[in-house]
């Protein structure tokens, strides 16, 4: 239902995106008010705060959620924040926009997706992968044309050297107790590679840990490391496709992101660090096919988060349905990785999140 007068925002967690996309992206919408924020360290909510001109400051994210006149709350925090403060925020009447990942785990996402599904008049979001917003319209065109014909194979991956060296300390999304079975880009190409492609009903896979411990920045000595840093995915489709993730911060060279999906009369190439698509039929060598202007997507999440909430359109980038897909993809990739066996798709039991 649309909401009349401004729409009242509470940030919880100010990191690096919150600051250089969300704020600025709320602020220019007009009837829409930033009106608290809530970090870990109140000096570092202070200084948002004053930059941003955000007249509360918040002890605790759950005295933010509990305030009436906050309307909405951006999750800006890290994954082991997503789910209590999306539940508490929902059972409070509030909207939720929350950072990816959704969760820490597929049994949190899907109880997030069910409260959500139990208020429907309440909007709630997750921030989209950022990778392929500019071609996805173009991408679906082409799938639906039929220009690759019968979808037979999906490789898709990040190669990255951010983990390469094993002097880089450990990061937060290294540390299972705040990202939990989320592990380096896999969550972002799956949902990227959703967009375009059937469900995944089952994988194969392997996660390993290259370099096992790294220097901890806050107490200066050596720490295990709790997330994969190379991972290899087999996976096939409700289509009977079959398809190969392939996702590591180690590799020094041939670093990028693709996507590529092989069909029975072509191929479609992503590039999704540039943006740059390629396709050829049968028997033709791949050439450029540039994204027509007019289908050219882009990044309008704040904004399409405020049109959720006046009613004017529905969440596509990304719903919570496809946030608790890709999390379930995700732990199903961790689950495989420890018992060496396939898992099947979606998970019908959720009563071991630590595996």
């Amino acid at each position: 239902m649309p909401q009349s007068g401004d729409i009242r925002i509470g940030v919880v967690g100010a990191g690096e995106i919150v600051r250089k996309r969300h704020l600025p992206g709320f602020r220019a919408i007009p009837g829409v008010r930033v009106v608290g924020v809530c970090n870990r360290r109140r000096e570092s909510a202070t200084k948002v705060a004053r930059e941003f001109d955000i007249p509360k400051i918040y002890e605790t994210w759950e005295d933010l959620v509990d305030d009436e006149h906050v309307d909405a709350v951006l999750i800006g925090g890290w994954p082991y924040l997503h789910g209590p403060v999306t539940l508490a925020a929902l059972n409070a009447g509030k909207h939720v926009l929350t950072e990816a990942r959704m969760a820490m785990n597929a049994r949190e996402a899907q109880r997030m997706l069910d409260r959500s599904r139990e208020l429907p008049h309440l909007a709630t979001m997750v921030v989209p992968s950022p990778y392929g917003l500019a071609g996805d319209a173009y991408m679906r065109k082409l799938m639906t044309d039929g220009f690759v014909g019968t979808l037979r194979e999906i490789h898709a991956h990040h190669i990255s050297n951010a983990l390469a060296d094993p002097a880089t300390p450990l990061g937060w999304r290294q540390i299972t107790k705040y990202s939990g079975f989320n592990m380096l880009y896999l969550g972002v190409l799956h949902e990227t590679v959703l967009r375009w492609t059937p469900q995944v009903n089952q994988v194969i896979a392997r996660a390993a840990k290259i370099i096992p411990t790294r220097i901890d920045p806050d107490t200066g000595k050596p720490a295990r490391v709790g997330a994969p840093d190379s991972v290899q995915v087999l996976t096939t489709q409700t289509d009977g496709s079959c398809g190969v993730y392939r996702v590591t911060g180690v590799a020094w060279h041939e670093t990028g992101m693709a996507v590529t999906l092989f069909g029975s009369r072509g191929t479609i190439v992503y590039n999704l660090e540039r943006d740059e698509i390629r396709g050829g039929n049968a028997g033709e060598a791949l050439k450029p096919l540039p994204i027509p202007a007019e289908l050219r997507g882009g990044w309008n999440v704040e904004a399409d988060f405020i049109a959720a909430i006046r009613g004017e359109k529905r969440v596509t980038h990304t719903d919570f349905l496809t946030g608790a897909r890709y999390m379930h993809f995700t732990e199903a990739v961790a689950r495989s990785s420890k018992h060496q066996r396939p898992v099947a798709l979606p998970l019908v039991e959720f009563s071991n999140p630590s595996l």
